[in-house]
């Protein structure tokens, strides 16, 4: 019984390569050998093989410098085989690479690539009040942070900048939030998803808290709550910051009431583009001990309004004058 031939190990690693380099190489190997074999069948045109390989490239290439032409009949066949065979591979080669590049492009904007960058933010939910903060993110970050965007209701990527990349799908789901890169992320912004019920989607909030810090207990998460009954369940979920917004809302409507026109202003300070802006400033050792006025008074030399002390996660708002400035403390301050 004939043995039957097994092909070397060359063959099969040649089928795993791209399909762009295996059409190259074809290209390559089918214009070396027609070079060689129009040199030997016209020694006179084509003195040198490279000047055969160099006819063949242009041939197949449909450029037709005509610097060399075979002139036999047998020459002119092989041309001609050669255009049949090198031209087609030259053509799939470019309809191959236009093909893989628009359908590179069309995974990125449609989510469909996974993210391999680090330190990055990754905001999960689009809606205006995201579309808003990126904006603000761009102009305050000195050197370009890559935000990350995670949603499973958009088509595409719906803000082409350089910096911003997109990921479709559940942030619940650990596949989703591991294409993300969650491991390397920096911060998190979870956002209340306002196309559910609120208790729905502060149980969707509170479940993707779980996620994220399941997969990565270090990164710094930022939850929106709209319901006061689940800001516990977000807390023990383990959200670094929630932002109660309906909370937020109410308390600018009260004080716009109070004080007409307090939430133009209250907007305005919150604003990190425009104005004077709310800050935490870290406490210098020679800071400790000051009473709050003594660092009140060193503060506006500087043209820095302090208003508050953050201690032990509560903020004491305009505290009494000689409250002492302590270790780990940090100053609530309205900075230009």
């Amino acid at each position: 019984m004939a043995r039957r031939k097994i092909r070397g190990p060359f063959y099969f690693d040649f089928l795993h390569w791209p399909l762009i380099l295996r059409i190259l190489a074809v290209i390559f190997i089918i214009n070396l050998f027609f070079g060689i074999v129009i040199h030997f069948v016209e020694p006179k045109e084509f003195p040198l093989i490279f000047d055969g390989v160099w006819w063949a490239f242009v041939t197949t290439a449909t450029l037709g410098y005509g610097d060399y032409v075979p002139i036999t009949i047998l020459g002119r066949v092989i041309a001609i085989i050669l255009i049949l065979f090198g031209t087609g591979f030259v053509t799939t080669y470019f309809v191959s690479l236009a093909a893989g590049a628009i359908a590179s492009q069309t995974a990125y904007t449609e989510g469909k690539v996974d993210y391999k960058g680090s330190k990055h933010i990754i905001v999960i939910g689009w809606n205006e009040r995201v579309r808003a903060t990126m904006e603000q993110l761009k102009e305050l970050v000195s050197e370009p942070m890559s935000i990350v965007l995670i949603d499973e209701t958009l088509k595409e990527i719906p803000v082409h900048h350089n910096t911003i990349f997109y990921i479709k799908g559940n942030p619940c789901h650990d596949e989703t939030l591991k294409k993300a890169n969650i491991s390397e992320a920096e911060i998190v912004i979870i956002t209340a998803d306002q196309g559910k019920d609120e208790r729905l989607a502060d149980m969707g909030t509170v479940l993707t808290i779980l996620a994220v810090k399941g997969l990565n207990p270090r990164v710094y998460t930022i939850a929106e709550i709209l319901t006061a009954t689940q800001v516990n369940n977000a807390k023990r979920a383990g959200a670094d910051e929630i932002i109660q917004t309906n909370l937020l809302s109410s308390y600018c409507m009260t004080n716009s009431m109070v004080s007409n026109g307090m939430s133009t202003t209250l907007v305005n300070m919150l604003d990190q583009l425009k104005g004077s802006k709310l800050k935490y400033l870290d406490v210098n050792e020679e800071d400790l001990q000051k009473t709050f006025e003594q660092m009140s008074n060193f503060l506006l030399q500087s043209k820095i309004l302090l208003i508050g002390i953050k201690r032990r996660g509560e903020t004491m708002v305009n505290p009494p004058l000689h409250t002492k400035i302590e270790e780990q403390d940090r100053l609530l301050v309205i900075k230009d």
